[in-house]
């Protein structure tokens, strides 16, 4: 059995999932990654170090069909980190984010599967696994879970405040297994899914600057390493100190 240790990443193929990736393989880890598509060409990491799955973890069908093919590569190897990255933010037809008194129920319940229900359902399907390992589980919230944002919409922010309750919760039942349950939250991340407009927000940030998905993948990539052997439970705010106003 190889001393190498193995992550399994979803919402990999660009911005802070891509980022996490690359820095996991730089420290030799064995990288599983997910994602609805294929990884864009420009995101491609050249190493046999890193399988690549392509599915929907929307739908529940392709979820358990990612758990069922994960576990298959791992076989009776240990997991050793789980990082629930994958998220959806989307707008109404109008171009508007989903709030409380806009956009088909239909659409917040599409938003509260990918951000809430899939974590929930990829650390049970992988929860054998990471006992093994005495893993660790990072999942990826973000500041609009715990403050009105402008841009984020209620959908949304909501699914992450949810989020961030369940990371407590499965952080005291997973202790069972040796498992360690964090949270990321990051603040304006220079991503695709960030708002055009978000740079009027600058002057409220104390480090004067937005965040590069590297600033993330590093704490992710903390949470999951033995220097952070004696956390869990927390969710480390990764916001350039937008959070403290």
């Amino acid at each position: 059995m190889s001393d190498r240790r193995t992550v399994i990443l979803t919402g990999a193929s660009r911005g802070i999932g891509h980022a996490t990736a690359q820095r996991f393989i730089e420290a030799n880890w064995r990288v599983i990654t997910c994602s609805r598509e294929t990884v864009p060409a420009e995101c491609l990491v050249g190493d046999s170090r890193h399988r690549h799955i392509a599915a929907d973890l929307s739908e529940l069908d392709d979820l358990n069909r990612f758990v069922s093919i994960a576990n298959d590569a791992l076989g009776e190897m240990p997991l050793h980190a789980l990082v629930n990255n994958a998220g959806l933010s989307p707008k109404t037809e109008f171009k508007e984010r989903l709030g409380c008194l806009n956009g088909d129920l239909k659409h917040w319940r599409a938003v509260f599967e990918l951000n809430f229900f899939a974590p929930l359902i990829l650390s049970r399907g992988f929860a054998s696994a990471l006992h093994r390992g005495k893993g660790a589980i990072v999942n990826v919230t973000s500041i609009a879970g715990h403050r009105v944002h402008p841009f984020a919409g209620s959908a949304y922010s909501t699914s992450k405040a949810a989020l961030s309750a369940l990371t407590r919760e499965m952080a005291a039942e997973f202790a069972h297994l040796g498992v360690r349950v964090n949270a990321v939250a990051p603040g304006e991340i220079e991503t695709a899914m960030l708002s055009p407009e978000t740079e009027i927000m600058i002057p409220r940030i104390p480090l004067h600057r937005l965040g590069v998905p590297r600033d993330v993948a590093g704490t992710i990539y903390y949470l999951c390493s033995d220097d952070s052997s004696y956390v869990t439970g927390s969710e480390i705010m990764v916001t350039g100190g937008q959070h403290v106003f």
